[in-house]
């Protein structure tokens, strides 16, 4: 969504921020426009349909840097799912999962330094805290570079008796920007936290980047989504990209549809930078028939 208002509608997103559109209400119309072309498409193609909510960098940290207080942001998580669930409401779909998106301390791509989990704990229990005041029915902890935050996020989640969804990133060469594989990372999670996480999954890179690394392994089987980046593009090419790479939509479906024919496990698909509902749509169509 935040590459397609960015890119194609022209909008400045300062941080790679969505939350600031819930103070407006043409803010708000573009983000619902999302939410019930998603559900709409679910109907057309008969799939189910996970809304994720706007407030990937609503935390402290990542809100303090382009100007918000905790109090702000606090308000703003909670505006954020009032909205999915109205929408969710208004739509008739009751089934339609309302996902409360947490992200990254810092740079998702190269974080300058790394939490160990209890600091992580400490840092994603404030959000969680905040959104588990609300209609939410699954934390999801996005575009993850190393495992300690992830331990950390899934040990606020439990805190909380909320299910919790991990998704890391990788490079273009299949691992983590922090060198792990996705084997690891899995592995020290799961160890880590008794195997809390409802399950993993992997954002914020082509099919390209880490299709070759998925293997028939135990591990594996702990891995159930995929969110696709629409670009082959590296992380740093992403970072100073000025024109949108929204690479081939059809391709795209149809390399996801073959990752789930391999995969049957792998239960959810989507889109990610450079995608918008044509993705979405090649998607939802390809996967039916996988």
């Amino acid at each position: 969504m935040e590459t397609d208002l960015i890119f194609n509608q022209g909008l400045d997103l300062p941080g790679f921020a969505s939350f600031p559109l819930l103070k407006t209400t043409k803010g708000r119309d573009l983000l619902k426009g999302y939410m019930e072309d998603l559900i709409a498409l679910g109907q057309e193609t008969d799939t189910g349909v996970i809304l994720e909510s706007p407030t990937w960098v609503a935390s402290r940290d990542r809100g303090a840097a382009i100007g918000y207080s905790f109090s702000e942001l606090t308000k703003l998580n909670h505006d954020a799912i009032a909205m999915m669930s109205a929408v969710r409401s208004d739509s008739g779909r009751a089934g339609t999962v309302i996902s409360a998106n947490i992200g990254p301390r810092e740079d998702a791509y190269a974080p300058a330094t790394q939490m160990n989990p209890d600091q992580a704990e400490r840092y994603h229990a404030e959000q969680i805290a905040v959104l588990s005041e609300t209609d939410l029915d699954v934390i999801s902890g996005y575009t993850l570079a190393y495992s300690s935050e992830a331990i950390g996020m899934v040990r606020a989640a439990r805190q909380f008796s909320l299910p919790v969804v991990i998704s890391f990133t990788v490079g273009t060469d299949g691992q983590l920007p922090t060198g792990e594989t996705l084997e690891q990372a899995i592995s020290k999670v799961d160890a880590a936290t008794d195997s809390y996480a409802a399950y993993y999954m992997i954002n914020c890179a082509h099919p390209d980047h880490f299709s070759t690394r998925l293997e028939g392994a135990a591990w594996m089987l702990r891995v159930k989504g995929i969110v696709a980046n629409a670009s082959r593009c590296s992380h740093a090419e992403l970072d100073e990209a000025e024109k949108l790479d929204d690479g081939n939509p059809t391709e795209l479906g149809a390399q996801l549809s073959d990752i789930r024919r391999r995969f049957p496990h792998i239960q959810v698909l989507g889109g990610c930078c450079g995608t918008d509902m044509r993705h979405m749509k090649e998607i939802a169509t390809a996967a039916r028939t996988s």
